[in-house]
């Protein structure tokens, strides 16, 4: 059943007609300007244009016609007056056209016009512009637009992160104090030149002899400490940064083999022509003739259990085991594997190392906040009998002081440093710290190649909406044409009234 229709009349009579374009087919099979089977006839209608256009006359007006994505009514009309020309030789003295191509192109303009099926085609082709059409490209438009933003905001992501992946790893390179062209072999050229590092280190703590001095007195004169204080610091700001072994036996060692770290070699092993001689085995021992290994592969007689080896004696041999302390096991005076290296290279003394400055330090800051409430009387009076380098003391040179040890202390805590010691420590934290810098520039490298991915999405979706706005230009153009088609038909039937399809909107 044909829905209701909505009609506004505009000046009575003649005013102006206006209907809505989505219900002007409904209004014309309402008006019975055309019927419900308009549609088995335009089935017979599509046939005949199809098998007609197969044989058409070279004409460019033709041609574009025939371009179309649909051929209606008012195009025919077209073909068949352009045939007139084009075939107007083969028209006979009874004004009829003996063409067969004109014949077929009439009959399909005569089966249009019967019940006004082209006028029910025109409105459904509007309609269907309007309703589906349309909106279906504006949508596709719409979301090849939106797909464009989403990607290239993906694409700006993709390269911050990308460059931000790439800035954390060059800041991780600069913490560790390398370049970050080859991470591994950069960091065991660290490892390298840690002990002229820690000697300078060394060298600076004779210095401390001042800080150790007044700390000595202080504690002496406060709590009569009678116990040796800072042993590590004042052996290292007499010695410097010496030896393990000396520190563990107070003796200079006449000669120092520090331990060498070797590459291993690759497991390889050449096992050569394996079963191809009797006498020789390339796997690195020959058997030569004539040597009398003292086993014979031939059976003994003599011998109950049948064999030609001589196994030795049934019981073995008792082997001695000696246990010797740590450090013993080489000769007096020579300081071999951890004694080899020096105390700020052997993780036990370099910690009691950093304690001891650590302690130090807190003392003279502790000392420095006190001074400066040593104003009163009673303080004067307390460290009246204090040594002197107590009381020469002034409140800007412990400062001083407290800045030569907060910068020792700084050089061997730093985060490089304690890099360092974890590489010397253990070779496969190079291993790990490589890995862990490598995967940031890898992740840079998978978001660089995600971005250029999101570029040709991009890409993409931008060649999709240069095909899609062409052909949303084109059928607004056709919904127009047949806008004006419909009207200006319609507007015949009532008088040449005037008549406005409104809502067409592609």
């Amino acid at each position: 059943m044909p829905r209701r229709i909505v009609i506004k009349n505009k000046g009575g009579l003649n005013g102006v007609l206006t209907l809505v374009a989505l219900n002007s087919y409904y209004w014309l099979l309402d008006r019975r300007h055309c019927n419900l089977k308009w549609q088995t006839a335009i089935k017979a209608i599509r046939e005949k244009i199809n098998a007609a256009i197969q044989d058409m006359p070279e004409n460019e007006e033709i041609k574009q016609l025939l371009s179309g994505s649909y051929i209606h009514y008012f195009h025919c009309r077209r073909i068949v007056e352009i045939l007139k020309g084009t075939e107007a030789s083969s028209k006979n003295i009874f004004g009829r056209y003996s063409s067969q191509r004109m014949k077929d192109w009439q009959e399909i303009v005569s089966l249009y016009e019967a019940d006004n099926v082209y006028l029910g085609e025109l409105a459904s082709l509007l309609s269907r512009n309007v309703s589906y059409e349309g909106p279906a490209l504006r949508k596709q438009l719409a979301k090849a637009q939106q797909l464009q933003q989403e990607l290239s905001r993906r694409e700006v992501e993709c390269q911050s992160s990308a460059a931000d992946l790439r800035e954390r790893y060059y800041a991780a390179c600069k913490q560790y104090g390398i370049t970050g062209e080859n991470v591994p072999r950069e960091l065991q050229a660290l490892v390298k030149d840690l002990p002229a590092v820690l000697d300078k280190v060394g060298k600076d703590a004779v210095k401390l002899e001042e800080q150790i001095q007044l700390y000595a007195a202080f504690t002496n004169f406060v709590c009569d400490w009678s116990e040796p204080i800072l042993p590590m610091l004042t052996f290292a700001q007499k010695k410097g940064n010496t030896t393990f072994y000396e520190w563990r036996t107070g003796k200079v060692p006449t000669v120092v083999e520090r331990p060498v770290v070797e590459e291993a070699p690759p497991d390889a092993i050449d096992w050569g022509d394996f079963g191809k001689g009797a006498d020789t085995l390339n796997s690195g021992i020959a058997v030569e003739d004539g040597i009398d290994w003292g086993i014979s592969l031939e059976p003994n007689t003599e011998d109950p259990a049948g064999g030609g080896i001589d196994w030795g004696d049934s019981e073995p041999a008792p082997v001695e085991i000696e246990i010797v302390d740590a450090g013993t096991d080489c000769p007096d005076g020579v300081a071999r594997g951890e004694d080899a290296l020096s105390v700020l290279e052997t993780s036990q003394s370099r910690s009691q190392f950093i304690d001891e400055l650590m302690e130090l330090e807190v003392f003279l800051t502790q000392r420095i906040s006190e001074m400066g409430e040593e104003g009163d009387i009673v303080a004067m009076s307390q460290f009246q009998l204090a040594p002197s380098v107590i009381q020469s003391q002034t409140r800007q040179h412990v400062q001083e002081k407290l800045s030569q040890v907060q910068d020792l202390l700084g050089r061997l805590t730093s985060l490089r440093m304690q890099h360092l010691f974890m590489i010397q420590a253990s070779p496969r934290y190079v291993e790990r710290v490589s890995e862990v810098l490598r995967q940031k520039l890898k992740q840079a490298d998978i978001l660089v190649l995600k971005g250029a991915t999101m570029a040709e999405k991009r890409q993409e979706a931008l060649e999709e909406q240069s095909r899609l706005e062409p052909r949303v230009d084109l059928l607004a153009g056709c919904t127009r044409e047949l806008q004006k088609l419909i009207e200006a038909d319609i507007s015949k039937r009532y008088h040449n009234r005037p008549v406005n399809l409104m809502g067409v909107n592609i």
